[in-house]
């Protein structure tokens, strides 16, 4: 009975102890990959890409406003002229040309957000693969992203920005 006592002891502590080194052996990175992806290659140039792209869509838009405005000043100072048919279609004219502006910003937001994943997927796809690599090259249990607020507190682990800009050619 003693023996079986001692030998549930021992198997106790030896499992205890085989947890703690597994602990022990888990390793721990972090990465702020907002500033990984500041430095990365090609995000300038797709950064001023959308920025002329927005802008091309911000004019078209402002001179869709502008010939509104104008229409709609000459409706206000004209209305009084107008006969009742050229009134109701100069009325249905200024709805239809604001029916299209709204489309037009619908449609420019969802563009626009289309063309910044079109332009920033390739680069994000990149950091992601070369942090994965990192991770899996040296042994990460976890690699955490320390600009998105998700870590509050780390002790230890380990910055892998200088493996991943060696790995990226950075």
């Amino acid at each position: 009975m003693k023996k079986l006592l001692s030998i549930s002891l021992m198997m106790i502590i030896l499992l205890g102890s085989t947890a703690l080194t597994a602990q022990n052996e888990a390793k721990f990175g972090h990465i702020n990959t907002s500033e990984l992806l500041r430095m990365m290659p090609g995000r300038e140039e797709a950064r001023q890409d959308l920025e002329r792209y927005a802008m091309e869509l911000e004019q078209t838009f402002s001179a869709m406003q502008q010939e509104f405005a104008t229409k709609y000043q000459e409706y206000l100072e004209n209305q009084e002229t107008f006969s009742q048919i050229v009134r109701q279609s100069k009325e249905r004219e200024l709805q239809s040309l604001n029916e299209r502006i709204m489309e037009f910003q619908e449609s420019a937001q969802v563009d626009l957000m289309e063309q910044e994943e079109r332009l920033l997927n390739p680069i994000i796809e990149k950091a992601r693969n070369a942090i994965n690599k990192v991770g899996r090259e040296h042994g990460f249990t976890y690699v955490f992203d320390s600009s998105g607020g998700s870590v509050l507190y780390f002790e230890g682990g380990e910055d892998i920005m200088p493996l991943v800009r060696a790995e990226l050619g950075l």
